[in-house]
């Protein structure tokens, strides 16, 4: 696993980004970008994308299991929206 920053994409747009991220042989993106969809194409792409709706880590991290499981389930050319509350439940 790699980050955008890491493989030098950072300054890429979307679709750039994805572009580039195929092209390196990467078959999935993980993004808290939930505009994705909406701004770009994506079934010109076979990369898989699982979006999660929060950037926190500590909310985050209450749904590594969805999100394993979101991945686990991704098919090339997919996206997949994991719903992440905003707030921290009190219980």
């Amino acid at each position: 696993m790699r980050t955008a920053r890491e493989q030098g994409w950072s300054t890429l747009s979307n679709g750039e980004l994805l572009r580039a991220a195929e092209d390196a042989g990467f078959d999935l993106l993980l993004t808290t970008d939930k505009n994705l969809p909406c701004q770009q194409n994506l079934t010109k792409f076979k990369i898989s994308i699982v979006m999660f709706g929060a950037t926190r880590w500590s909310l985050i991290q209450r749904r590594l299991q969805q999100i394993a499981n979101a991945v686990n389930g991704a098919k090339p050319g997919t996206y997949t929206f994991v719903e992440i509350p905003q707030k921290q439940s009190s219980g």
